[in-house]
């Protein structure tokens, strides 16, 4: 399977982990999930993101489900390894790449506080992970309180030519994405490639400002397709037009602590899950919540014919 390279463009689907009543991963729906993802127009998938509850995971358990869906798709696929030391990152990864992955996902620990430190972190990884692994550099401050300008985001790029992705979920941030794009038409930087995160918000501006696309895990991917295909042709009011009509279910899904509930809420009314269980600990949808999720659903399938609901 290919290598990420810094051209990579599209939509990369991060994928939940499917889990049954009893906490096993349930390999049934991960299948449905992948077939799903193939004919939605994905680009890639991402596994073992923060939202695929990737800490709740045994090693054996994270190599499985990598294995699985490499042996059922020919889709790159990048893994996430953030781990509080290199050891378990490098074993890993080891265990991932060799299957076939095409790079890796890292997190910055939240211990790191000053400009010097994150860079050398990330030089450390590439080190630890050797310099022939693709590595998908994740900027999400909300989340992991390190904070990265676009000038430490150009140090690494320069100092780690391993380094060839950038996944971008810092807000506000559409700034961010154009200060790093007129740094490498500067020559101040190498281009890396841009992926979009947070849950595809902000998708439909980050891609005016030259985003390459989105890594995310919005339960209608399609949405997500649709968006940077426009963008890429040129097409801007089709574009809104689509993201719009997204956009209430997109907030919803957004709401920090209970996204994944809502996301898996979701899967499961599309018929991709058998059931929208997560792993203890977890957060659990009221009945008004899921109410509220039908409502959403309803209306949005007024203007998208891809809503089809089972259950």
């Amino acid at each position: 399977m290919a290598l990420l390279t810094r051209e990579a463009k599209g939509v990369f689907a991060i994928s939940p982990t499917p889990f049954d009543e009893e906490g096993a991963v349930d390999f049934d729906s991960l299948g449905r999930l992948v077939d799903f993802y193939e004919s939605a127009g994905v680009t890639g998938i991402t596994l073992l993101g923060q939202l695929g509850e990737a800490p709740k995971l045994s090693h054996h358990e994270a190599t499985r489900i990598v294995g699985n869906v490499l042996q059922r798709t020919r889709l790159p696929v990048v893994v996430g390894v953030s781990a509080p030391g290199y050891a378990a990152m490098r074993a890993l990864t080891g265990d991932v790449m060799a299957a076939g992955a095409a790079g890796v996902m890292v997190a910055p620990p939240n211990t790191l506080r000053t400009d010097d430190r994150i860079v050398a972190y990330y030089e450390g990884v590439a080190d630890a992970l050797g310099d022939s692994v693709p590595l998908v550099l994740q900027d999400y401050p909300l989340s992991f309180s390190v904070v990265m300008s676009p000038s430490v985001i150009a140090r690494i790029a320069r100092a780690v030519p391993s380094c060839v992705m950038l996944k971008h979920e810092d807000w506000p941030g559409l700034e961010k994405i154009s200060a790093l794009r007129n740094f490498e038409a500067d020559g101040e930087m190498p281009r890396i490639s841009i992926l979009c995160g947070n849950g595809g918000l902000f998708l439909d501006f980050e891609a005016e400002r030259g985003a390459d696309g989105a890594m995310t895990g919005y339960c209608f991917p399609e949405m997500l397709v649709d968006v940077v295909g426009h963008a890429a042709a040129g097409r801007i009011e089709e574009s809104h037009d689509i993201f719009d009509a997204h956009l209430p279910l997109l907030r919803y899904e957004q709401q920090p602590g209970v996204g994944l509930a809502v996301r898996k809420y979701v899967m499961k009314r599309r018929g991709l899950l058998a059931s929208d269980a997560q792993r203890l600990p977890r957060s659990m949808l009221s009945s008004r919540a899921r109410a509220e999720i039908d409502l959403l659903l309803t209306r949005l399938g007024r203007q998208d014919s891809r809503v089809e609901l089972v259950g």
